[in-house]
């Protein structure tokens, strides 16, 4: 059996793209807390591993030190609520939710940047084929909140928008750590610090793929300086497709229902969601995409 003070205490379920790895780092360099490098993904995709395997994760740890982790697709899992709330019913829950039009061209933007899905966004976003996708399910906030509040009081669990994110990092590190028990603790410098930088270059897709077997013996190289420079001459910035003003406002009229359902859920004004940011707003987005 697992030692308490060895079972995750607090757990960031989501939502993907949300942010969630910027908060996850901020954790991390609390001297009172530890998570995983890695996400465990434990109940929602690695639940046939079972627990033995999950309570190995947190071996490293060190003695007094809270331990939890962050596995951004929990929110989103049908089963995810039920298999944690059956392991641990009193973890506190972290919860970061983005507005869903931009969450899910971020997450197609993540894909596209991997080479993992084609250039026309609507082929991913639109249609009867895209609403059983990761990019408009991870969205329906409403919906999957409504699934973990059958199995975890409302005060077990703290939601945190975006733009609150983006406009008062620090005061919401201090609410998390309150929510979770712990003194504040801040890095003033990383708490400006971007998470996941995909405007930073990459190398031509091409070349990655045809690279990609010989990665066990490149890996070892990052950190030779003769080796950093020949990629960097060759590294470019990624040419993300636009979210255009047509497929943005046909998400937002998929999300309308759901949003409004969140709102009552939360008691939070999601207007500039259900309306969308105005022309202006929406080039700066998309030109800092995703």
């Amino acid at each position: 059996m697992t030692p308490p003070d060895r079972q995750p205490a607090f757990i960031i379920i989501g939502a993907v793209k949300g942010a969630t790895t910027w908060i996850a780092h901020q954790l991390r360099s609390h001297p009172d807390l530890w998570l995983p490098d890695a996400e465990p993904h434990y109940f929602s995709t690695e639940y046939e591993r079972g627990p033995q395997w999950y309570a190995s994760l947190f071996d490293p740890a060190p003695a007094g030190r809270m331990v939890g982790e962050k596995s951004a697709d929990y929110l989103a899992h049908p089963h995810a609520p039920a298999r944690m709330a059956s392991v641990l019913p009193n973890a506190r829950l972290i919860v970061q939710l983005r507005d869903p039009v931009q969450r899910a061209y971020s997450d197609y933007c993540m894909l596209f940047r991997r080479g993992m899905v084609g250039g026309d966004p609507r082929e991913y976003l639109v249609g009867e084929r895209a609403k059983e996708s990761r990019f408009l399910n991870g969205g329906l906030y409403g919906e999957h909140l409504s699934r973990f509040y059958l199995h975890y009081p409302r005060n077990q669990m703290h939601v945190i928008l975006y733009e609150t994110l983006r406009h008062s990092a620090e005061r919401v590190i201090v609410e998390v750590c309150d929510h979770i028990g712990v003194r504040p603790h801040l890095a003033p410098d990383q708490v400006a610090s971007r998470q996941n930088d995909s405007s930073a270059p990459m190398l031509p897709l091409a070349l990655r793929r045809i690279l990609k077997p010989m990665r066990p013996l490149l890996d070892p190289l990052r950190n030779n300086p003769l080796f950093a420079r020949l990629r960097k001459s060759m590294v470019a910035p990624v040419q993300y497709p636009p979210l255009t003003d047509e497929l943005q406002a046909m998400l937002r009229n998929f999300y309308r229902e759901d949003m409004l359902i969140l709102q009552d859920m939360l008691q939070k004004d999601l207007s500039a969601w259900l309306d969308g940011p105005s022309k202006q707003m929406t080039n700066k987005i998309v030109a800092a995409q995703p």
